[in-house]
């Protein structure tokens, strides 16, 4: 996710030399540095020292120490803290890096590896104006983002976008195996059932009518997607979806909450 975000921010027009990664494998900072022509540190305090947004994008299970071994300079330097770590909130990222400290809390998704990305963002009270600003840019740059007003609603946007991805993949790979078991082959089912979704996303991203009024549109009523439509529904589709999608929001809320206490 740091080398999209790195990639997307240099194809919007930033200068490489704008920009610093830290990671603790030389090979990875040789190869970024080699192929984004990016400034590599082998320190995160050297980084802090050269930047105004710090990207907070490793490991959740390890963010904890990387943000307390960084807090001093942090609330020297007063940059602002943009973590992209799923399940750590702001109160805990606060309590690591110092309670004055600037953090925007984002959840991005795989789409960003493609400059596709969902993201939505949440600031706590200490950001300023100018500082939003930043942090939107930057997540702008490998795809959309939005705002919510209480960071409880990115449990929420993980369940939608976050791992939403997923659910298209799973389709996906339903639909193509349908094509085999109907005769098609593999390629030309694989290329139909990836071009479809595309399509259908650009129509809906592009139409300011809902998926409702999409899908009536495109249902001849007798036809063959009415048949179709009709037996998703009577399996239940709607229902299922619906509780998938709270079974990931209650699982982000689960994994948030260890955090909370260390």
């Amino acid at each position: 996710m740091a080398s999209s975000l790195m990639s997307g921010l240099i194809a919007s027009g930033h200068s490489p030399q704008q920009l610093w990664v830290s990671d603790v494998n030389k090979d990875t900072l040789k190869a970024l540095a080699e192929n984004l022509k990016v400034n590599t540190s082998a320190s995160n305090d050297a980084l802090i020292n050269e930047v105004d947004v710090v990207v907070l994008a490793v490991k959740p299970q390890v963010l904890k120490s990387v943000a307390e071994s960084a807090a001093a300079l942090v609330q020297q330097k007063k940059p602002l803290v943009v973590s992209i770590a799923a399940g750590i909130t702001q109160s805990s990222l606060s309590a690591w890096l110092g309670a004055d400290t600037a953090i925007v809390r984002c959840m991005p998704n795989t789409p960003a590896l493609v400059l596709t990305g969902a993201t939505a963002l949440h600031a706590n009270q200490n950001v300023t104006a100018e500082q939003r600003d930043l942090a939107e840019s930057i997540l702008r740059s490998v795809g959309i983002c939005l705002w919510v007003d209480n960071e409880n609603d990115l449990d929420a946007v993980t369940a939608v976008s976050g791992s939403g991805p997923a659910y298209y993949f799973l389709l996906m790979e339903a639909m193509e195996k349908a094509a085999l078991e109907m005769g098609l082959d593999e390629h030309s089912a694989r290329l139909l059932v990836q071009q479809t979704a595309l399509g259908a996303a650009k129509i809906a991203l592009e139409s300011s009518e809902s998926p409702e009024q999409l899908r009536n549109r495109v249902t001849s009523p007798g036809g063959t997607t009415q048949r179709a439509i009709e037996t998703f529904q009577q399996g239940g589709f709607s229902e299922l979806v619906s509780k998938a999608l709270h079974a990931a929001r209650d699982r982000s809320i689960e994994m948030s909450q260890p955090a909370e206490h260390k």
